[in-house]
């Protein structure tokens, strides 16, 4: 446990008479160390006094409330007898949401000296331009995005295409297992249908790439339209091998059901 300092209350009350704007000053002891937590837990700081409030045990604290709904949190600094350290309090109110705080960085706490003077302008200089910045940007947030952005659900899957990966290297589908609106979708994308194999398959000619690209687009129009797409590896057969992919095909709107 940190030994209690007694020159807090004059330095914090210092602090605030000499910050540019208008402050006050609250000092509190803490009979128990959980009577840090509710000002601790509102810290804006990733930083070392985050670590300081999460690594020792503090006695005391100040907050200085100043302009524009600003609050800045002081205590000790461990170990440094002739430093403070002074962070920014995390704005609340029932309008400043969690998800405000996605994408504004923290504007992370100082040590500084313990003469108020020197301290106040090392404050002005590092310390509140950051957080008016931070708070600038949370307070705007709050203003254009009262609730917190859902991403949207899925497409309704009514109907599911499976293309297998053979293991001669054809990728496809039975003819009679695709959806009859996805038929031209696959046909438009490169699959060619295969009368003797009655599949739909997608040459090799186009390689590995070209593949890829073509099933991603499948995958794209197809979920679109409420259709959903497998795909898997084929098992191990010992039946007779498909034809290549690159054998001669028709276009399916030719092939009599």
């Amino acid at each position: 446990m940190t030994s209690l300092r007694t020159d807090l209350a004059a330095f914090a009350a210092g602090l605030s008479a000499r910050l540019p704007g208008t402050w006050t000053s609250q000092y509190q002891r803490h009979s128990q160390y959980a009577d840090q937590f509710p000002r601790t837990e509102q810290l804006w700081d990733t930083g070392h006094v985050d670590y300081v409030v999460s690594q020792y045990v503090l006695t005391h604290d100040a907050v200085l409330q100043g302009p524009a709904d600003q609050r800045l949190y002081v205590t000790d600094r461990p170990r440094y007898p002739h430093q403070f350290v002074v962070a920014a309090l995390a704005p609340d109110g029932a309008r400043i949401k969690p998800h405000h705080f996605a994408g504004v960085a923290e504007p992370n706490g100082i040590a500084v000296p313990k003469d108020p003077a020197r301290a106040a302008a090392r404050i002005a200089q590092r310390l509140l331009p950051r957080y008016e910045q931070a708070l600038r940007a949370v307070l705007n947030n709050a203003e254009h995005q009262p609730q917190p952005p859902h991403r949207p659900a899925p497409p309704r899957v009514d109907q599911v295409l499976t293309l297998t990966l053979y293991s001669d290297g054809a990728l496809g589908a039975p003819y009679e297992s695709v959806p009859v609106d996805a038929r031209m979708t696959l046909y438009t994308l490169g699959f060619q249908y295969h009368p003797h194999q009655a599949a739909f398959l997608l040459p090799t000619a186009y390689g590995d790439t070209g593949r890829a690209l073509r099933v991603h687009s499948v995958v794209q129009q197809l979920t679109a339209k409420g259709i959903g797409v497998n795909l898997r590896h084929s098992a191990p057969t010992t039946s007779a091998a498909l034809l290549p992919a690159s054998a001669k095909a028709v276009s399916p709107l030719r092939r009599t059901r």
